[in-house]
């Protein structure tokens, strides 16, 4: 399967292999080229012929230049079938379904929040009585790192932005009540090893309720670039270890969980982290060709493999680029599956995809003016074919959202899919000179970023070098002095500020020392009533499964039959493989 050529070589030369048929008439271009000259030099400005194409300066912007005005010339070898189809049907542009949002909308899935397991359990069946199609689970500060709430390290964080998880019962306390074998649960583990200890708490929850695996739906994140390059942590283990605990992951839970997303290749948190939106895109796509290309080595057909893999994208504030960006990046997941890949299933094809609209262009002054930016945010994501959304509270530049900001953000939603009747027409920009002209750009820029980490070894060596921290680290420096000199304009802080700007009153979720005590307690009850020398025995066979090449996820799901602890999982996986120092370079 792997010739020794980049993905770039091998679309080129499969592409440049097939036959097709330009849409537009050689003649009529011709024609249109020599008038659209005279139109340039005698109607338009002198100013603006000079400045033709200028290039926005946005949040988190790709820094695309785009011309005063586009034709047919800006896209002359369009061919239909090839580059766009129809909906439903190869290279999937136009959406994964042939009646996208007229059969089903996208899943309304907004994040539960911060809070005990007990106040989140409220807050997803809130959600879900207001109209929600699925939960969306936020783990604190705590869990996240991995730490239980008992530990020195987690002072201060428990439960703050997110919901903490020590255990097994602490997913049943959050679950409680909800049809786990009817609704969807994304839960948000970020890393890989987070994901080998915290998904199996969700199963061996399922297991002590009754429900077999085969019913359950959802995602993970499970992504190796989240744990070695986006989070900051007092320990990492070294990325290569941390890609094969990924796909360990990836491996059992197709086997075993058969209807469930086993990654979502997080381009989001990378992009909120600092990186234009074609490297959010390269980075989550050459992870899931190394992906494809570690399970071939484990005997995995990527047909099988594929069926199940997920993207996770950030929308930003330039609207039509973040049209552009998910159609492009559907017809390029499309083409390495199929001519990379030799994918034969067309749904093994699907780039499929949640939005959560983007945090980090969310301001603290005037914080209502975020309920428009979001808006924005999540009509492109609806435009450009999102399976799955999460639209962020105007509050969130504070805090996590409030009940209040939180409903507000489903209503936002609610009002897209059913008053603005965007959902009655699939893909309904298509053929815009200007969207197909930049859906093109856009799917060009990404390859050509694949296409250097390729030619560097692949993802996992780009970021153990640092190469990865050192892109983001130079596009976060150059952006935030854009923001402080005005080049990027934002309203009501740097843009029509108020003279007169009052910081508002906000509510923020504060850190409940009560809440701390009661899950030390329950710690502290756990570990008394279990059977330590199961416990203990298990914790051993994670460490050896980690040494000796098993797949962890099978040990760690022992481990939480056995009542282990997140703190304790965390700890034996660092035994096993060692800590790493990320490379960050100046």
């Amino acid at each position: 399967m792997d010739s020794g050529k980049t993905t770039k070589e091998i679309l080129k030369e499969k592409l440049a292999s097939e036959k097709g048929t330009p849409l537009y008439n050689p003649e009529a271009l011709a024609k249109m080229k020599t008038d659209f000259e005279v139109w340039k030099n005698t109607v338009v400005m002198e100013k603006d012929r000079k400045n033709w194409e200028v290039t926005p300066k946005t949040i988190m912007g790709s820094d695309i230049p785009r011309g005063l005005l586009y034709t047919p010339i800006d896209n002359e070898n369009l061919d239909y079938e090839k580059d766009l189809g129809f909906s439903g049907q190869e290279p999937f542009t136009r959406g994964l379904h042939a009646n996208m949002y007229r059969g089903r909308t996208w899943t309304l899935r907004q994040l539960s929040a911060a809070g005990s397991p007990e106040e989140v359990n409220n807050r997803l069946k809130m959600l879900l009585e207001r109209g929600a199609t699925g939960t969306n689970l936020a783990l604190d500060l705590a869990t996240v790192q991995m730490f239980d709430s008992d530990e020195p390290e987690s002072l201060g964080q428990v439960g703050t932005v997110g919901v903490p998880i020590d255990c097994v019962e602490d997913m049943e306390k959050i679950y409680k009540d909800i049809p786990i074998e009817k609704i969807s649960a994304s839960i948000v583990t970020h890393y890989p090893r987070n994901t080998s200890i915290v998904f199996p708490m969700y199963l061996v929850m399922a297991e002590r309720r009754g429900v077999s695996w085969d019913k359950l739906t959802g995602s993970v994140q499970n992504d190796f670039i989240m744990e070695s390059v986006v989070r900051s942590a007092s320990e990492y283990i070294p990325p290569r270890d941390d890609f094969r605990v990924q796909c360990d992951n990836i491996e059992f839970i197709r086997k075993y969980v058969p209807r469930w997303n086993f990654i979502t290749l997080n381009g989001y948190n990378l992009r909120e982290w600092g990186t234009s939106g074609i490297t959010e895109m390269a980075v989550a796509i050459a992870n899931g060709i190394e992906i494809l290309k570690d399970m071939g080595k484990r005997g995995y057909d990527p047909d099988w493999v594929g069926e199940r893999l997920a993207f996770f994208w950030s929308p930003a504030n330039d609207f039509f680029e973040e049209v552009a960006r998910l159609r492009a990046v559907r017809r390029l997941w499309y083409r390495i599956m199929k001519y990379r890949f030799n994918c034969k299933n067309p749904r093994s094809m699907w780039s499929k995809c949640h939005v959560q609209t983007s945090g980090v262009s969310l301001m603290r002054e005037e914080p209502m003016t975020n309920v428009a930016r979001s808006a924005y945010h999540a009509m492109a994501a609806a435009l450009g074919g999102a399976q799955s959304l999460h639209v962020d509270g105007y509050d969130e530049a504070y805090s996590v959202p409030s009940d209040v900001a939180n409903l507000l953000a489903l209503r936002t939603q609610q009002v897209i899919e059913a008053e603005t009747q965007i959902t009655q027409v699939v893909d309904p920009l298509a053929g815009s000179f200007y969207v197909e002209a930049l859906t093109n750009k856009i799917e060009e820029l990404i390859l050509g970023e694949i296409d250097e980490i390729e030619k560097m070894g692949g993802l996992v060596d780009v970021v153990d070098s640092g190469w990865l921290h050192n892109k983001a680290s130079r596009f976060i420096q150059r952006e935030q002095k854009m923001m402080e000199d005005g080049t990027i304009k934002i309203v009501a802080r740097n843009y029509f500020r108020d003279p007169n700007l009052e910081m508002p009153e906000i509510w923020v979720k504060e850190y409940d020392p009560v809440l701390t005590k009661a899950m030390a307690d329950k710690l502290a009850r756990v570990r008394s009533q279990r059977n330590n020398e199961k416990a203990d025995n298990t914790i051993n066979a994670l460490i050896a499964a980690c040494k000796q090449g098993g797949n962890v996820m099978a040990a760690t799901v022992e481990c939480a039959r056995a009542d282990v602890t997140v703190g304790e999982m965390r700890r034996a996986f660092v035994k096993a493989f060692g800590l790493w120092k990320t490379p960050i370079f100046a």
